[in-house]
């Protein structure tokens, strides 16, 4: 620890820096305490400024493993991830402090501007083609729209929009979060449903993440942690860690809370979205991840383990 300040660890890139930067401000409202940012390169900024994706695997934590060596380093006191970059499996001499509020959890549709009146997937020209480079978001559109074609794009946001509008792609898919963070809420075409696209576990939200030993940081950074917005995420990570999913399987997982209930929607697919199975459930918060787990269990028993392997061997 450095006195009264409290190191913030942060990817560099413009969306990591203005969903910190607003983490930052809120704790510091909260507790009073100065929050200094710094700066770290990831494995995973260098594969996407390659161009290039990560490797499956449930433990790559290619946009988190240098944040966690700066915390064991004692660079920095706390990182703020995206939290469905992190790994189902939290090291155990890491502590998940706090998970702030969630933001929309939602795809986002972007379609090019000469499409007039193209504002829902259903009304984009037969063969049109989507940019995105998640098999989950491929193997949904695919089983919904089997006409349409999909290509994936590299780039940060600002150089994804202008491709689209080069007519590298007729739409695009991105997080409905991050354009919202970036201030880049009026470029969406329409915020997509769960019953169009289900999103990734964790998408939206936001880690607060510090050493186990630290509890001064533990107590200063719990202050921002949301009890509705904890247990959503650890239903949807709990479901994704029963199936071995990874971050590369096309699997889906949206909880919300209604009427102080968990409600669980859960999806996996095969890559080319030919095969679906889905499940749903309701629990109390406490059982979020006792509810995740009963998903994953009764997918598992339908078949999920075939198309997970499938995505495996196919990203390897």
């Amino acid at each position: 620890m450095t006195g009264t300040i409290l190191r913030m660890g942060t990817r560099a890139s413009a969306l990591a820096r203005a969903q910190s930067g607003d983490a930052a401000r809120k704790l510091s409202e909260a507790t009073g305490v100065p929050v200094e940012t710094v700066l770290v390169r990831t494995e995973g900024d260098q594969l996407s400024t390659e161009g290039r994706a990560p490797s499956g695997g449930d433990t790559v934590g290619v946009f988190t493993r240098a944040l966690d060596e700066a915390l064991r380093g004692g660079k920095i006191d706390f990182a703020v991830h995206s939290l469905k970059d992190m790994p189902t499996d939290v090291a155990e001499d890491l502590c998940l402090a706090a998970v702030p509020r969630r933001a929309d959890p939602s795809d986002a549709l972007v379609v090019a501007s000469r499409h007039k009146g193209v504002d829902t997937l259903a009304t984009l020209p037969h063969g049109a083609v989507v940019a995105t480079s998640s098999p989950r978001r491929v193997a949904q559109l695919l089983h919904a729209r089997p006409d349409l074609k999909t290509v994936s794009l590299a780039g940060n946001v600002d150089t994804r929009l202008r491709k689209l509008e080069e007519g590298v792609a007729d739409a695009l898919l991105l997080a409905c979060a991050g354009l919202d963070r970036l201030g880049l809420s009026g470029k969406i075409t329409k915020r997509l449903e769960p019953e169009e696209l289900l999103s990734a576990p964790g998408q939206g939200a936001l880690a607060m993440v510090c050493l186990g030993v630290d509890e001064r940081t533990k107590g200063l950074v719990g202050s921002q942690d949301d009890a509705a917005s904890r247990a959503a995420v650890a239903a949807e990570r709990s479901f994704l860690n029963a199936l071995r999913g990874g971050c590369r399987a096309p699997v889906g997982a949206r909880a919300d809370v209604e009427g102080g209930r968990l409600r669980l929607r859960g999806t996996v697919l095969s890559l080319t979205g030919q095969e679906r199975l889905d499940a749903e459930g309701v629990a109390s918060l406490a059982e979020a991840e006792a509810l995740g787990r009963r998903l994953a269990e009764e997918l598992l028993g339908r078949g999920a383990s075939r198309l997970v392997a499938a995505a495996r061997d196919w990203v390897r």
